[in-house]
């Protein structure tokens, strides 16, 4: 196979395809969130149980990935992957016209509307990153991945800021109309910049499997959980994941009632961490770019040293906890925003990196298998951490401590993921990957 390796060009265009399907999906686990809570006066484990749906229904993205692979290009499972999750989220606002008459149609159909949302996602986003993944040359993964996620999260930013100002007053009808219009932005931006992605004039575009000649996806599947790097990556992606995603729901009730912050300064808190993440991705896409060949660019390196990094942030929270108001908690979770997000964009360049190895055509499948993995960490983990606050206040009579032990808790976890990330084989390829071209690496 020879294939042209992307440029900024086309990684920027995957980064706009990306920044659509987030547009999407804020509209309805953010936005749809609130509306269901306050303007319909539903229980909030509505809202609860369909985000975790979207989540659960994502652990078919292995199977998608290996359609993907039989297949001769990705951009169909992207763009058909877009239209089922615009689909989906117009079916999710809909039923928000019958719920004030009909309760149970409406909760059906948004249960089917959240069912697409997860199935749209599953088959977009894990095409896109096998995509990004066969076609970008090891020096810049680093630096596209952070592109493409940055790209993303101003996605969200302008997609809840514009349908927030649209929303008001609120109606159905009004919720409706802000969901097609942000569905159909989103697909027309997909579909131009997916234009001609995998159909560049220097390509060789290989042949689909032919149905002789197709695995069955339980053999495909098998063959990947058998490779040690793709196993052992599988379950850091879950444990860190679980992890990162434990504290979301907690940090800004620990805010409120151990120092005090009010719903608008615990608000701006989630802007300061947000902010930390960001910068977190840029020093590794900066650092990784510039020391390709040192232990400074290593990105299991910085994998191992951010999970630790937010250990050891998370201990600061625990302290926290402990003191109460003296605590810098601004400048603790700045840092600890930083540590994440250091080690999840690294922890996608190494995604990248690991999908294009060990057996031939499975790159989908391993793709789908991580996302799966991260899907079900990101449906637990924010259950997993407001249960472990509720049991921990139900046995300690101390907020600030009680809070604190589920904080020490996490530090755990990211401490046992960075053991486990230093256990990851990587196949060193026989040959750089170049500009002109993506080197074949040759395995023992």
């Amino acid at each position: 196979m020879n294939e042209k390796a992307f440029g900024w060009t086309e990684i920027i265009r995957l980064g706009l395809v990306q920044a659509s399907l987030g547009a999407i999906v804020v509209l309805m686990t953010s936005t749809l969130n609130r509306i269901m809570v306050v303007e319909l006066t539903l229980p909030a484990l509505l809202p609860g149980a369909l985000v975790a749906l979207h989540y659960l229904v994502q652990v078919s993205r292995p199977r998608m990935g290996h359609g993907s692979d039989l297949g001769s290009r990705r951009t169909p499972w992207i763009m058909g992957g877009m239209v089922i999750l615009a689909a989906g989220a117009l079916a999710a606002s809909f039923s928000t016209t019958l719920i004030a008459n009909s309760p149970t149609l409406g909760i059906i159909v948004a249960t089917a509307g959240f069912i697409m949302i997860g199935l749209g996602v599953g088959a977009a986003g894990t095409s896109l990153l096998v995509l990004l993944a066969m076609r970008v040359d090891g020096q810049k993964r680093a630096a596209a991945a952070t592109a493409v996620w940055v790209m993303m999260i101003v996605g969200f930013a302008v997609t809840a800021g514009a349908a927030g100002k649209l929303l008001d007053p609120y109606s159905p009808t009004r919720l409706l109309a802000v969901t097609l219009t942000v569905c159909a932005t989103a697909l027309a931006v997909t579909l131009i910049a997916l234009f001609r992605l995998e159909n560049d004039p220097g390509d060789i575009i290989p042949e689909p499997v032919a149905a002789s000649d197709a695995v069955p996806f339980r053999t495909a599947l098998a063959d990947v959980w058998k490779e040690d790097a793709a196993r052992q990556f599988t379950i850091f992606i879950f444990i860190s994941m679980l992890a990162y995603s434990a504290q979301d729901l907690i940090l800004e009730p620990f805010a409120g009632t151990v120092f005090g912050y009010t719903p608008g300064e615990s608000t701006s808190l989630s802007g300061v961490q947000h902010t930390g993440v960001l910068i977190g991705m840029l020093i590794v896409a900066f650092v990784g770019s510039k020391f390709t060949k040192g232990r400074a660019g290593s990105l299991k390196l910085w994998c191992v040293g951010g999970c630790i990094a937010s250990a050891i942030t998370l201990t600061g929270l625990a302290i926290a906890g402990f003191v109460g108001e003296p605590w810098p908690l601004k400048a603790n979770v700045f840092l600890m925003g930083a540590a994440n997000g250091a080690f999840s964009i690294a922890a996608i360049g190494q995604m990248m990196r690991l999908a294009t190895e060990g057996r031939a055509s499975r790159e989908g499948v391993r793709m789908g298998l991580w996302g799966a993995a991260q899907a079900i960490a990101f449906g637990f983990g924010g259950l997993l951490g407001t249960a472990a606050s509720d049991l921990t206040h139900w046995l300690i009579p101390s907020t600030g401590i009680a809070y604190g032990s589920v904080f020490a808790a996490e530090a755990v976890l990211f401490i046992a993921s960075a053991l486990l990330a230093l256990r990851i084989t990587m196949i060193e390829p026989a040959q750089e990957d170049t500009e002109e071209g993506i080197g074949q690496p040759s395995y023992s």
